[in-house]
């Protein structure tokens, strides 16, 4: 009994890693049409100065927990800085304004900073926060091999999606990526 195209159902791609297709023309347009506030702070005057701010907080912060000790305080800093640089520049999509009719919902704050262009001085200076964080933590915990092993980890899994060879790449592991269509 032949199957009728609606009942044809296409299976969903096994695959945890997809990249996210190109913008269509109307994409693009919308995203030509309006500056992008979402992304355009990073080159504001104290955008940079945040980050050690930021982190100078969390280090104070998880110095005055008793029974911390000073690896442990560095390590923690380290993971702390760099999970919420994952979720806020690699994992939310889209813009959190209403302003844009959805020009940016399939990218993310990392692919929407200076429009997609790769190396610029806010991008470098983005790759090199937790690429420093994680060599004065590093220092700081004496290269004891599990603070070590952690750190790297830690730092690797921000600095990897900050590449080109990242670029629009997508690892889903709680949502299934979209139907090829």
């Amino acid at each position: 009994m032949p199957l009728d195209a609606k009942e044809v159902r296409r299976r969903r791609s096994s695959s945890l890693v997809y990249t996210e297709p190109p913008e269509s023309l109307e994409q693009l347009s919308d995203q030509a049409a309006l500056p992008n506030l979402n992304a355009q702070w990073v080159n504001a005057k104290g955008a940079w100065v945040i980050h050690f701010v930021l982190i100078a907080l969390g280090k104070i912060l998880f110095d005055i927990i008793p029974g911390v000790s000073q690896e442990t305080s560095w390590t923690l800093t380290n993971i702390s800085y760099v999970a919420g640089s994952y979720l806020m520049f690699h994992y939310v999509r889209g813009v959190p304004f209403d302003f844009n009719s959805g020009a940016y919902d399939n990218l993310n704050m990392w692919e929407q900073i200076d429009n997609g262009d790769q190396y610029t001085p806010a991008k470098k200076f983005l790759l090199m926060v937790p690429i420093g964080l994680f060599l004065l933590s590093t220092h700081y915990t004496r290269y004891d091999l599990t603070y070590f092993i952690i750190n790297t980890l830690a730092t690797l899994a921000v600095v990897i999606p900050k590449l080109p060879a990242a670029h629009r790449l997508r690892i889903s592991f709680f949502s299934p990526p979209p139907d090829d269509a």
